[in-house]
């Protein structure tokens, strides 16, 4: 990332809409943060090798049910480049591969840390989990309040997206409902 380059076009940005960086002191070195901001935290999930980051962390072993859930979410929309937060859950039913809840945990930020629509970050976590872990199934439910809602257009504080996601043998949908808290 032209770290420089994305400085001077939000300085750009700004003066487009009327505000000028170099005479209104509160936005002084706005253009460098705005743009340390998006290269080191908001799209940090772009660095990450989400295959490595899972082969490095699968273990042998077996379980009836893994569920790792209140995973903090931060993501930001790519239709208007405003943040969505909120929380995810994500469960599996391994067959002789597991993978740390750490990992799983990072897994879900890289993918949220990048220009996501909120679907596609848990169908990516979910078909991770697939290639990896080969479990029965896998699913995620992310639960985000987007500002794009709340911050303009419709201005609906308090309303919140859920999605689900899911691969593998679904044929239980009730158990995974479940693990995942759908209809909480």
């Amino acid at each position: 990332m032209d770290r420089e380059a994305a400085a001077r076009a939000i300085e750009a940005f700004l003066s487009a809409l009327g505000r000028d960086p170099a005479h209104e002191p509160e936005l002084a070195g706005t253009g460098e943060r705005v743009a340390r901001a998006w290269a080191d935290d908001l799209l940090a999930g772009y660095a990450v090798d989400t295959d490595v980051l899972l082969a490095e962390n699968v273990l042998a072993g077996t379980s009836a049910l893994v569920v790792v859930r209140d995973l903090p979410v931060a993501t930001t929309c790519p239709h208007h480049l405003m943040p969505s937060t909120g929380e995810a859950t994500v469960a599996f039913a391994p067959r002789d591969r597991l993978v740390g809840v750490g990992a799983a945990a990072r897994l879900v930020d890289a993918f949220a840390r990048r220009l996501a629509l909120q679907e596609q970050i848990g169908e990516h976590v979910v078909g991770a989990l697939e290639r990896h872990l080969h479990p029965r199934w896998a699913a995620c439910r992310i639960v985000l309040s987007h500002a794009c809602m709340t911050a303009r257009g419709e201005r609906t504080h308090g309303a919140r997206v859920e999605t689900v996601a899911t691969r593998g043998d679904a044929s239980d949908v009730a158990v995974i409902h479940a693990a995942l808290g759908v209809g909480r």
